[in-house]
C-alpha cells in the first residue's frame, strides 16, 4: 500500500487496517501510526466511527470531536458498508496487502461478517490479526460491554483506592483503555518480528480485564501470597501496601505528595520528635497515627517551600499539580510533550505527542486526524477500481 505523504518512521512500510473503536483500539492503532505504520481507518459511511459522534464533556471545536482528535492523527479514512457484498470484498482485498488488522468488536462480531482471523488469513497467512475485548473471547462475560470505569470497578482497582471511609476512588482519567491499548501495541509489534522469522502471522489478543489486572501486579500478588495488604487508611494512604509517609498532604497553599522516605529522616527535616518515635513495625501497625503527626506540620510551609527543602535532602517528594499546572510544568515543556495539528475543520488541536522516542524523535510529524472517508477515493484507485467502479460502489452505498 501506498505511505503518499507520510514521513519515514520506524514502522514505515507497515500497513494497518483498523476497526478500532472507543478508546482501546484506537489509542494501540495511533501508537503504531505515531511510528509511521499506514493505517486505513474504516468506517461506516455516512455515520463514520462512534467516536466522531461523543466526546467527554461534550468537548467539540467546530463540531469535530475532540475524543476522536485524540485518538486518530496520522491516519486515512475510508467509508466502507461490511454488511455489503461490494464492501466486505474491498475489506478482502485490501487484507490481502495488508500487516495487520486491528479491531475491538465485541467477540464474533468480525467473524460473523466473514472478516474474522480464520477468514483473513486464509488470504494472507502472514496477517497479524489482533483482537482487543472488554473481558476476553471466551467465558461467561464474553459478551458483556467493557469500558474503563466498569473494569476499574470488576478487576478491584476502584476497591483498593481511596481512603478508609470513603467509597471505593476510580482513578480520574481512563488508565485502563490506555494500558489495554499499549498492550495490544506491544503485542503487535511483537508479532511482526515474529513473521519475520517465521514468515507467518498470527492472531493476538488482549482485553480491558487483563490490562486492569496487569496494572495491579505488584498488589495483587501480595493479595495471592498471603495476608501482606492492610485496609485502606483512614488518612488517605494510596495503596492499601506502602508504609508512611506515602501519601498526599495539604500544605499552606496546596499540597505535596510524599513516597517511600525514611521515618527518622523525616523526623529531622520536619522538626517532628513525634514521628522519630515510630519504628518501622510501629508505622506499619498504624500508619493512620503516623500521617496525622505528619499532616499537622505540613500547613506551616507553602508547597514550595517544602520542595525545597525536601528536595536538596534527596527526599522523593512532588507537587499536586492541577492540568493547568502540569501544562506550564517545565519538564513538560522541555520535552515538548504538548503538540499541536491543524484540522481543516476543528482549526489548531492541541494533543499530546506520542510517548514513545525512536532514536531522540517522538515518532513521524503528527498529521491532522482525517475527515470522514476523505481517503476512500484514493485507496480505491490503489486497489485498482476504476473511476466507474468508484462511482457504482458509492451509488450503492458500499463505500
Amino acid at each position: 500500500m501506498s505511505t503518499t505523504n507520510l514521513p519515514e518512521g520506524a514502522l514505515t512500510g507497515i500497513t494497518v487496517l483498523s476497526f478500532a473503536q472507543l478508546a482501546q483500539g484506537p489509542a494501540a492503532v495511533q501508537m503504531l501510526a505515531d511510528l509511521g505504520a499506514t493505517v486505513i481507518k474504516i468506517e461506516r459511511p455516512g455515520a463514520g466511527a462512534w467516536e466522531r459522534s461523543w466526546a467527554g464533556g461534550d468537548a467539540y471545536l467546530n463540531g469535530e470531536s475532540l475524543f476522536f482528535l485524540g485518538f486518530n492523527r496520522n491516519q486515512r479514512s475510508m467509508t466502507v458498508d461490511l454488511k455489503s457484498p461490494a464492501g466486505k470484498e474491498i475489506i478482502r482485498k485490501l487484507a490481502a496487502s495488508a500487516d495487520v488488522v486491528v479491531e475491538n468488536y465485541r467477540p464474533g462480531v468480525m467473524d460473523r461478517l466473514g472478516l474474522g482471523y480464520d477468514d483473513l488469513r486464509a488470504i494472507n497467512p502472514g496477517i497479524v490479526y489482533c483482537s482487543g475485548s472488554g473481558f476476553g473471547p471466551d467465558g461467561p462475560y464474553k459478551d458483556r460491554a467493557g469500558q474503563d470505569l466498569i473494569l476499574q470497578a470488576e478487576s478491584g482497582l476502584a476497591w483498593a483506592t481511596g481512603r478508609r471511609d470513603d467509597p471505593p476512588t476510580p482513578v480520574g482519567a481512563p488508565i485502563v483503555d490506555i494500558h489495554a491499548a499499549s498492550l495490544l501495541a506491544f503485542a503487535i509489534v511483537s508479532a511482526l518480528l515474529g513473521r519475520e522469522r517465521t514468515g507467518v502471522g498470527m492472531r493476538v489478543e488482549s482485553s480491558l480485564l487483563e490490562a486492569a489486572m496487569h496494572l495491579q501486579m505488584e498488589p495483587f500478588t501480595y493479595h495471592l501470597n498471603g495476608p501482606f495488604l492492610r485496609e485502606r487508611c483512614a488518612e488517605g494512604t494510596p495503596t492499601r501496601f506502602h508504609g508512611p509517609p506515602y501519601g498526599v498532604y495539604r500544605t499552606k497553599d496546596g499540597y505535596l505528595a510524599l513516597s517511600m522516605n525514611p521515618l527518622p529522616k523525616m523526623a529531622d527535616l520536619l522538626d517532628l520528635p513525634a514521628l522519630a518515635a515510630f519504628d518501622d513495625a510501629a508505622a506499619m501497625a498504624d500508619p493512620a497515627s503516623v500521617k496525622r503527626v505528619i499532616a499537622s506540620r505540613m500547613p506551616d510551609k507553602t508547597t514550595e517551600e517544602w520542595m525545597t527543602l525536601l528536595a536538596a535532602a534527596d527526599v522523593w517528594c512532588g507537587r499536586v499539580n492541577s492540568y493547568d499546572d502540569v501544562e506550564a510544568h517545565p519538564q513538560v515543556v522541555a520535552m515538548g510533550l504538548i503538540d499541536e495539528v491543524e484540522h481543516p475543520t476543528a482549526g489548531t488541536v492541541r494533543v499530546l505527542r506520542s510517548p514513545v522516542r525512536m532514536d531522540g524523535e517522538a515518532g513521524v510529524p503528527p498529521t491532522s486526524p482525517p475527515m470522514l472517508g476523505q481517503h476512500t477515493d484514493e485507496i480505491l484507485r490503489e486497489l485498482g477500481y476504476d473511476a466507474a467502479e468508484i462511482s457504482a460502489m458509492r451509488e450503492s452505498g458500499a463505500v
